[in-house]
């Protein structure tokens, strides 16, 4: 199955000269995900949700201060393709486009993660939720502070949390990064009046102003998440089905649902379990795409693979989707040994990684390309990700470590 069928060609996009505040109302009178970014016609990435609704930036600031790039698919890809995409860029929303209009191709339309859920639904049916569930939860109880609530979600790495009794057995609610960002901003706009941005990126600068309550987010940071949480709770058990309960997460407009079992918390399952469900091959190794294959002599393309998990495999917070590896032969030869030109594209859940070098052979081209993206990762670059820094420290410690991750 391809994504043809699912491709929206109705879709929002904005110059990213656009004021955040604008944006800003786009997405509090919309259920969109995130917004296309373009420059001069031109796809510059996505804006999504809860970067804009979460965001320290001025009102006034551009979305060229939130963009980030997302991978992009051809309408003709494969489904498969497209999930291990959104997992990799970390995105809810693919730009399409259709490669045979033109060099670049031509932007034709956006595929959403609702969409290609909701398209695979029936073949979910052959799995259960304890596939898939996310069994080593972490959660906290209904007097866990904000502030600690985003720390846990930074440390941890995750997005949901759930709310427990004392006794760690009766499941509460749960809380997701997105309610408590959202809700902390809500509030210093309430309070302070105006937009709490400017109030957050001023700080200190004058009387009447967010620089007169400088304990106004340390305050809010101190509320339990009681305040925020989502009492009534999608529920599933470890042997339901996954397409009932992606039916249940598309009808409440859930993300998440938590796995009970004998009442008590067993596990957790999201759409992104669901879109990874659809990623796993017969084979446990990392899937590697060949480009100009016939230049290998001393390396295999098993050999590719083990390789590239060799590095990313120092670093066991990232984990690879798919790479790609092209090569391409020049004319200059070393000793009869051809100079050739190797480009490698790692996607990943952290972003996407990309690394060329030319060598003589294609071992070495290969050992120069991969050693890049070592480098990349050893100093925290992705072109796949934002790795722009916070104004102050008081958004830093409220919304930059997110807009950093």
């Amino acid at each position: 199955m391809d994504v043809t069928d699912i491709v929206d060609e109705e879709f929002r996009s904005y110059d990213d000269s656009t004021p955040v505040s604008k944006l800003r109302g786009a997405f509090e009178t919309t259920d969109e995900k995130a917004l296309l970014i373009t420059r001069d016609d031109e796809l510059e990435g996505v804006v999504t949700r809860r970067e804009v609704l979460s965001s320290h930036e001025k009102g006034s600031r551009k979305a060229r201060s939130l963009v980030r790039p997302v991978p992009t698919i051809d309408r003709h890809e494969d489904l498969r393709e497209a999930a291990r995409l959104m997992i990799a860029g970390d995105t809810k929303i693919l730009p399409v486009f259709d490669t045979g209009s033109g060099d670049d191709g031509q932007l034709v339309g956006v595929v959403r993660e609702d969409d290609l859920l909701r398209h695979v639904q029936p073949y979910l049916s052959v799995l259960d939720v304890e596939d898939v569930a996310t069994t080593d939860v972490v959660a906290v109880n209904p007097e866990t502070t904000l502030g600690q609530a985003l720390a846990t979600f930074r440390t941890e790495r995750i997005r949901h949390l759930p709310v427990v009794a004392g006794d760690g057995e009766a499941v509460l609610g749960i809380v997701g990064l997105v309610d408590v960002l959202e809700f902390v901003t809500r509030e210093l706009q309430r309070s302070q009046g105006g937009d709490a941005s400017e109030h957050v990126a001023d700080q200190g600068a004058g009387s009447g102003g967010f620089g007169a309550r400088e304990g106004e987010s340390a305050d809010l940071l101190d509320l339990p998440v009681r305040n925020v949480m989502i009492e009534t709770v999608g529920t599933t058990g470890p042997e339901e089905v996954l397409d009932e309960v992606l039916e249940t997460m598309l009808e409440s407009g859930a993300s998440s649902s938590v796995v009970l079992d004998d009442g008590a918390l067993a596990g957790i399952v999201t759409k992104t379990d669901l879109l990874e469900s659809l990623t796993w091959d017969d084979e446990d190794a990392l899937p590697v795409q060949v480009f100009g294959g016939d230049l290998l002599s001393d390396l295999t393309r098993e050999e590719l693979g083990e390789r590239i998990e060799n590095v990313t495999r120092k670093y066991s917070a990232m984990r690879v989707m798919e790479a790609k590896v092209h090569f391409d032969e020049h004319k200059e030869r070393l000793r009869g040994v051809p100079q050739i030109y190797t480009r490698i594209r790692l996607f990943t859940d952290k972003g996407l990684f990309i690394g060329e070098e030319a060598g003589f052979g294609d071992r070495h081209s290969f050992s120069l390309a991969l050693n890049a993206i070592e480098r990349q990762i050893l100093e925290g670059k992705t072109f796949g990700q934002s790795m722009k820094p916070a104004e102050s420290e008081d958004a830093n410690r409220m919304y930059g470590w997110w807009l950093s991750e």
